[in-house]
């Protein structure tokens, strides 16, 4: 199976051959992208590796960079449309209190909120799916660019899309929804559901289980019965995220407090770092397999 379908590679060609005006050859451009990716510092499996094959370390660095922006985002995100949108919790809870306090409204604008982060896992999905279906190593690299992108929206169109719509909502408020339903969705795919980084509940339990786990004292030992022992990986995992999230929502805040809606535009830069290395395999690898698409004229 190709790794990349090929009407992307056609349309790529037809764009380089563009865009270079016929001043490079393959193999210079080749080589640009080798020496890109050797001066990047993020390890290369990173958005690439899946579930049971992705290592401790690979996790780590998925875990605390991936929890900070959600802290980020959420936390400065609440100062900035007076909601928290990545835990659904609290959205539910809340319609249900609506619905039965008989205030209709407010319930279809806590519904708009549960459909917008639903849907931003949704169309993560697909794309992962696409990218998985055609073997693209830049599936979740893509997703997170998209992240990015609808974050760079969020920050340069924040002061505009603040209009109420129709359920009493501001855009606003359903596009970081969407943003945060993207984001829990490409880690918990990627790490087999080992990382989430959008909401702390199961976190914070996960950390108290582990704790009460590495507190017992297993005083005798009986034959057959395994020691309670805590998984400590799993415990530094946990606390990596808790507090990632925490940075994240002390920066975010701070920085939509005093610079407003623009902080999103060095969360947007540090997710397409972190999705860099990804996108520059899937051109080196687009390169080679367009081989001598285009010779550049005399």
């Amino acid at each position: 199976m190709r790794r990349i379908p090929r009407y992307l590679q056609m349309i790529a060609a037809r764009y380089l051959r563009r865009l270079l005006g016929n001043r490079l050859t393959g193999h210079q451009l080749q080589t640009a992208v080798e020496a890109a990716l050797a001066t990047l510092p993020i390890q290369e499996k990173l958005l690439v590796r899946e579930g049971s094959l992705r290592s401790e370390s690979l996790n780590r660095q998925l875990a605390w960079a991936m929890a900070f922006v959600a802290g980020a985002v959420n936390a400065g995100g609440f100062l900035a449309v007076s909601h928290y949108t990545s835990h659904m919790t609290g959205v539910v809870s809340s319609m249900a209190d609506e619905l039965a306090g008989g205030d209709l409204i407010t319930a279809l604008a806590a519904l708009a909120m549960m459909v917008s982060f639903l849907a931003g896992a949704f169309v993560c999905t697909l794309l992962i799916s696409f990218g998985q279906r055609h073997r693209m190593r830049s599936r979740y690299a893509l997703t997170m660019a998209l992240e990015a992108v609808l974050l760079l929206v969020f920050g340069f169109m924040g002061n505009r899309l603040q209009q109420e719509i129709r359920l009493t909502l501001p855009t606003t408020v359903m596009l970081l929804c969407f943003i945060m339903g993207l984001h829990n969705a490409v880690t918990s795919i990627i790490s087999g559901a080992a990382v989430r980084t959008t909401h702390l509940t199961g976190t914070v339990t996960d950390i108290g289980i582990e704790l009460g786990r590495l507190a017992y004292v297993n005083v005798h030992h009986r034959h057959g019965r395994e020691r309670i022992v805590a998984n400590r990986a799993k415990l530094k995992l946990l606390l990596l995220i808790l507090v990632s999230f925490l940075g994240g929502g002390v920066m975010g805040a701070l920085g939509f407090r005093h610079i407003g809606f623009k902080v999103t535009v060095p969360l947007a830069g540090f997710l397409c770092f972190l999705a860099a290395r990804p996108l520059l395999l899937e051109i080196r690898l687009l390169l080679h397999r367009l081989g001598r698409a285009w010779v550049p004229e005399d």
